[in-house]
């Protein structure tokens, strides 16, 4: 399945974000409630709100409601679909154009 140009821009703009980035590298620990990322983040809860439904729309990241509170992970199959989307952007396929049309 080849991702569309709209999917592939929702993956990268999850991660064009440093925050984002950071969420990203804490939840490499294992899944975590929301309130110790507003610990370890020093956000607002809205700010935190809103990056955690970036990630989750990308699909990098997965949220699971217990009573009150979301508790987030990364996804393995979000990660999978970024990482052939990154290399489905990046290969160079010299087959179909043949000849340099520099010469």
């Amino acid at each position: 399945m080849e991702l569309t140009n709209k999917q592939i821009t929702v993956i990268f703009k999850a991660l064009c974000d440093e925050n984002r980035v950071q969420i990203l590298r804490i939840l490499q620990n294992g899944e975590l409630c929301a309130c110790h990322l507003l610990e370890a983040l020093n956000l607002s809860q809205p700010t935190l709100s809103h990056h955690m439904k970036v990630l989750c729309d990308s699909g990098l990241v997965v949220g699971r409601k217990d009573g009150k509170w979301m508790h987030y992970s990364i996804s393995e199959e979000g990660t999978e679909i970024a990482v052939k989307a990154l290399r489905e952007l990046t290969k160079v396929d010299l087959s179909e154009s043949g000849e340099c049309c520099c010469k």
